[in-house]
């Protein structure tokens, strides 16, 4: 195959939050479908692909869990790789924010931009959404809420450096209408200019100093780099990029690159990153796809809703080809996907079982009952066969345009179309009937040779999509011809050797009413064990609780501990006394944001010392995956007031 020169390709890189499900899976197997295709079409490809490590969630996930972050992020990005491995996809490269190169090439970018004016330093006051990592606007709130994800928001001031987005933003509206293909879909590239870019940017937060876990800005000490350019720089940081000149020549070679990413994070993909490139007077990547969700039913997959779908669970059921032929066929180019055990059956058998298996498995076994398995090809042609084979000839050029607009569903349409034929070809032609008649041998030899030259050209166009079931194909002919140059034209199955004996089965027909019974007892089973694991705690009485001594109390002052990041010093007044208290809370809230707040207060704990300061009493905090959160009256209440 002609060397038809570099092609980069990057998945977003997958946050270390926890573990993977099958929607966060499907842009993985959607960027392998892609790269493996290119590879075939005889692109040098470099596909990346990796996780994002660093924030502010990372350190609580991580305090939640006992370890320290280092450790989090290790155990959830083995488990991100696990998972893209199983799927058998074909990375060259994965990256991780906390790896030692990738994090000094951030701090050189960073310190290059700040030199060269493009980042200054400021105060950022607004609302911060600790899930999304990002900062809101007063107006930019729904109903109080982060616009992103809905959750709630905090109040937060702090120093910071900016990135200066308006001074690039009439630049990037002018690339984005000179070049249409650089948004995809169109949709989203509308959205992009109509929503964000025309009505004007604010100037980017990039550095933080509320935590600790991220790239340090070498130059500004307590301030971390954040996410925006942490995260973005890996597609250049992994080939090499120097700011200042010295980069490789891998970097030189591969970009810029086509981004596979979530329509969830276009936003910051096609403008912060695009004017970050730009301020470094580097090229803009190629293009930049914003693929639809992969929806349960019809809601977004969430842990917190139970509706949650693995991907390892699909493959134990069904098998990796299988899962991927279901996640790139069933998403629309533009519109959300959706998947369900039941339609994930359906499609297995209507498609895998019933088009592909059953047209591979009839045909093998004509050729090993009629011939004994030796493919032959009289050329005993008729007018029938060349329907088919126009349509074999032609598939190869139809599948490379839908790949070309990075439609793979429907490029995998155009190979179930030759499949679909070569079935109806079966129907048209009667090979049984044929074996009937001594002087129709040939012809029925012209037509096996049709059916098995028709599959074996449909198993190299399938290899980028379901690339183990390509090869048991291809296998089963015991064929050579295995690459693009060998579908440009029909005939190019080697005649004289057999076809497999006793070739395996593809797929087989799932009875879906038995397997969702099945399915059932066994998340039923999950559930239980589930609830056995969680621990439950001792019931009490009235008497028991009544040991504890809660009074509501306000904060006069506060401060951060001397000795600890995590921790807040309070002095509360409590009515007849001021108490003073030591809580884990510094990095939810900052003291100035405590002072005059009502608070619930354990008083009648044992006194303890944390980290050398007094603490004589407890507040109450309610702790979940969004946060924590102070407890406080609903209505204000006199200091010293008893809670029952």
């Amino acid at each position: 195959m002609e060397n038809k020169g570099p092609f980069y390709l990057t998945t977003a890189i997958a946050y270390t939050s926890g573990r993977p499900h099958i929607g966060n899976t499907y842009e993985i197997i959607l960027s392998d479908a892609i790269a493996r295709f290119k590879r075939a079409q005889g692109y040098d490809v470099f596909f990346q692909t990796g996780t994002d490590e660093h924030g502010i969630k990372i350190e609580e996930k991580a305090k939640e869990a006992g370890v320290s972050c280092q450790e989090f992020v290790d155990s959830i990005s083995a488990k991100i790789r696990s998972n893209w491995d199983l799927m058998n996809t074909s990375y060259d490269y994965f990256i991780r924010t906390t790896d030692e190169d990738h994090m000094k090439r951030v701090q050189k970018i960073f310190r290059k931009l700040y030199e060269q004016g493009d980042i200054y330093k400021g105060v950022y006051e607004g609302w911060y959404c600790t899930p999304c990592e990002s900062f809101w606007t007063e107006s930019q709130l729904v109903d109080g809420k982060c616009p992103d994800c809905g959750r709630p928001v905090q109040k937060a001031k702090e120093e910071a450096y900016f990135l200066n987005l308006q001074k690039y933003a009439d630049r990037l509206i002018q690339y984005i209408e000179e070049h249409p293909d650089f948004i995809q879909p169109e949709s989203r590239k509308n959205e992009m200019l109509n929503n964000f870019l025309r009505p004007g940017l604010q100037d980017l937060c990039v550095s933080r100093t509320s935590f600790k876990w991220g790239i340090p800005v070498d130059f500004d000490e307590g301030h971390i780099v954040y996410v925006w350019i942490d995260a973005l720089s890996n597609y250049i940081t992994s080939l090499g990029y120097d700011a200042y000149g010295n980069s490789d020549p891998k970097y030189k070679k591969y970009w810029p690159a086509t981004h596979i990413i979530g329509k969830d994070i276009l936003r910051f993909h096609t403008i912060y990153w695009p004017i970050i490139l730009m301020a470094l007077g580097e090229p803009l990547p190629k293009k930049v796809f914003g693929h639809p969700w992969l929806l349960i039913g019809d809601g977004k997959m969430s842990k917190s809703k139970g509706n949650v779908i693995y991907a390892e669970d699909l493959v134990r059921h069904f098998g990796v080809d299988a899962v991927r032929y279901y996640c790139l066929h069933e998403m629309p180019f533009a519109q959300d996907g959706t998947i369900t055990w039941e339609l994930v059956v359906e499609r297995i058998n209507s498609d895998l079982a019933n088009i592909l298996g059953n047209l591979v498995s009839r045909t093998v076994a004509m050729s090993n009952k009629y011939f004994d398995g030796q493919i032959l090809n009289p050329h005993v042609e008729e007018d029938v066969d060349k329907e088919l084979i126009e349509l074999a000839e032609n598939t190869l050029s139809k599948v490379e345009a839908k790949m070309e607009e990075l439609r793979v569903g429907d490029a995998l349409d155009e190979i179930f179309t030759l499949l679909r034929r070569s079935n109806k070809y079966i129907d048209q032609t009667m090979p049984w009937a044929l074996a009937k008649e001594e002087d129709k041998k040939d012809r029925l030899a012209t037509v096996l040779y049709n059916l098995l030259e028709s599959i074996r050209i449909s198993a190299v166009l399938l290899k980028s999509f379901l690339p183990e079931t390509a090869d048991k194909i291809l296998d089963t002919l015991h064929t050579n011809q295995r690459d693009f140059d060998s579908i440009q034209t029909f005939g190019q199955l080697e005649t004289g050797i057999q076809v497999e004996k006793k070739p395996e089965v593809l797929f087989a027909r799932i009875d879906e009413k038995k397997f969702m019974e099945e399915l059932n007892k066994e998340l039923e089973a999950q559930k239980e064990e589930k609830l056995k694991k969680e621990e439950i705690k001792e019931e009490i009485t009235i008497d028991d609780f009544s040991k504890v001594e809660l009074k509501v109390g306000t904060i006069i002052e506060c401060e951060k501990h001397p000795k600890a990041d995590r921790l807040l010093v309070e002095k509360i007044d409590m009515g007849e006394e001021i108490r003073q208290v030591v809580s884990g809370i510094a990095d939810t809230y900052k003291p100035e944001e405590l002072i005059g707040k009502q608070v619930i207060v354990v008083t009648n704990l044992k006194p303890v010392k944390l980290r050398g300061v007094d603490s004589n009493g407890m507040i109450l905090c309610a702790s979940s995956e969004k946060g924590l959160s102070i407890i406080s009256p609903v209505t204000e209440m006199p200091n010293g007031t008893v809670v029952r």
